[in-house]
């Protein structure tokens, strides 16, 4: 397993903590390294994808809702709704992994800790997000040159 892959489980486990527990992100975080022992480079990632999810939250959370029909994030299971923000955040903030390799990564973890069913959700999903991101840019681009 590769570095990236570990430091996205180990934040989906932390991300997974924080909605239903109470307390400092930072604690929290800190009480969960402390009990592994994982490289610098897997916890580093990891710390950033946390502080950039839980910074931009409200940013990916209208993103999600706004690709994802019928579906509010308070009706997706825990494990769904943080595998869909931290592919987001990568997505949106992450500009030296390309959109594939992010929406992959995300169905591999899905499959992993949620259920089959939940792969195809989460797939369609973050490709609505890169359509929809992909459009817009598309948008930008023509008001610039146009």
């Amino acid at each position: 397993m590769g570095k990236r892959r570990k430091a996205r489980e180990c934040s989906l486990q932390i991300l997974f903590q924080l909605d239903f527990m109470d307390g400092d992100f930072q604690q929290i975080q800190d009480q969960y390294w402390s009990h592994r022992k994982l490289s610098k480079e897997i916890q580093e990632y990891s710390r950033w994808l946390i502080s950039g999810i839980l910074s931009h939250k409200e940013e990916i959370d209208a993103l999600i809702e706004s690709v994802s029909q019928h579906w509010s994030l308070s009706r997706m299971t825990a494990v769904d709704r943080n595998i869909l923000r931290m592919a987001v955040f990568e997505l949106i903030y992450e500009k030296s992994v390309v959109s594939a390799v992010v929406i992959n990564e995300a169905i591999e973890i899905a499959k992993k800790y949620s259920t089959y069913e939940a792969a195809d959700f989460v797939n369609g999903i973050l490709d609505a997000v890169r359509k929809k991101r992909n459009k817009s840019k598309k948008e930008m681009n023509g008001k610039k040159h146009g």
